[in-house]
């Protein structure tokens, strides 16, 4: 199964390797050991990296998005999270991204779905952190132009919810009942089923249409922290290295690597924490608490976003490192 996964991977998303959480590993490597792994436990894979607009990204010069347009390899699909339980053989996702239709046939790789006459939901539940274009344009995929989902279940704030319930075209999905919509809170754990939770963090961002939320999954055996978007740390209520400390991997916001990246636009409309901002905070963690830190979520300009740069070298020496498309985490 890993093969056809690296394929479809090399294919879609440009990655001839599969990375599993605190290491890269070859794919022949990573064979091996999933072999030697517990088929039974779920996990969790990387649909995608990039923030909302892709790599390459449209009208995008950045010298990564001139890469990816000359090697396909190199492009990155918009951050979106796979969860899998392989023996219920549920699947669920975090984020519908504009890349959702290829990100389904890529979940379908990886956690196959019985062949239907119907139209059944594509998981058995979508869970949307907020109303930024890179999660949650992928619905729209959802309506009767495209696939005409039946009921797919969709898991929201109160405020992304009646953004969708009010707000066209949105509110057709609903209406026709494409999707259903189950409103969830703050700190209040969601049983996705018997193995697995999800546990919405609110998070400060710029929230013009709706709230943001950070994800905790938890499986029986670890957790995780998915927290793609986010304004500077020091506006959040919470300290971020408690959150670090409960989980067991946090893949957290790395949109820019540093201030310089959009010249003639004031970064200050867009105030992600930097990752050398992050690196900075960090460094004073101890190495297994550092080791668990996966930055996702990457501009098109961002340098560390390119494999073997000066940018990525120095996550990695202070021992952080940059998410991959496809990597898996087990829970």
């Amino acid at each position: 199964m890993l093969r056809r996964i690296r394929d479809r991977f090399v294919a879609i998303a440009g990655f001839a390797s599969v990375v599993t959480v605190g290491a890269l590993i070859p794919v022949r490597e990573a064979r091996s050991a999933e072999q030697k792994s517990d088929a039974t436990s779920p996990f969790a894979v990387v649909l995608g990296t990039a923030q909302d607009g892709g790599l390459p990204q449209i009208g995008g010069r950045a010298p990564e998005d001139e890469a990816a347009r000359r090697d396909p390899k190199r492009g990155r699909l918009v951050a979106s999270l796979l969860v899998v339980d392989p023996v219920s053989k549920e699947r669920f996702l975090i984020d519908a991204t504009p890349d959702l239709p290829r990100q389904v046939d890529l979940a379908d790789e990886v956690a196959p779905r019985s062949p239907s006459s119907a139209r059944p939901p594509l998981f058995d539940a979508i869970a949307l952190t907020h109303a930024h274009v890179g999660h949650y344009a992928g619905l729209i995929h959802l309506g009767r132009e495209a696939y005409g989902a039946a009921g797919q279940r969709v898991l929201a704030s109160d405020r992304m919810a009646r953004f969708l319930e009010t707000n066209g075209p949105w509110d057709l999905l609903v209406k026709a009942k494409h999707v259903a919509i189950e409103r969830i809170v703050p700190d209040a754990a969601v049983k996705l089923n018997a193995r697995l939770t999800l546990t919405p963090i609110a998070v400060p961002h710029r929230d013009e249409y709706s709230d943001t939320f950070g994800f905790i999954v938890a499986g029986p055996a670890r957790k995780l922290l998915w927290l793609p978007d986010i304004d500077k740390w020091e506006k959040w209520d919470r300290r971020v290295e408690d959150v670090i400390a409960s989980v067991d991997v946090a893949y957290v916001d790395g949109t820019f690597f540093d201030g310089d990246e959009l010249p003639g636009r004031a970064m200050s409309e867009v105030p992600h924490p930097f990752i050398t901002e992050s690196m900075a905070r960090f460094t004073s963690l101890p190495a297994r608490e550092r080791s668990k830190i996966v930055f996702v979520h990457l501009n098109h300009t961002n340098a560390a976003a390119a494999p073997d740069s000066k940018a990525r070298r120095a996550v990695e020496r202070v021992g952080m490192r940059i998410a991959r498309d496809g990597e898996r985490a087990g829970l």
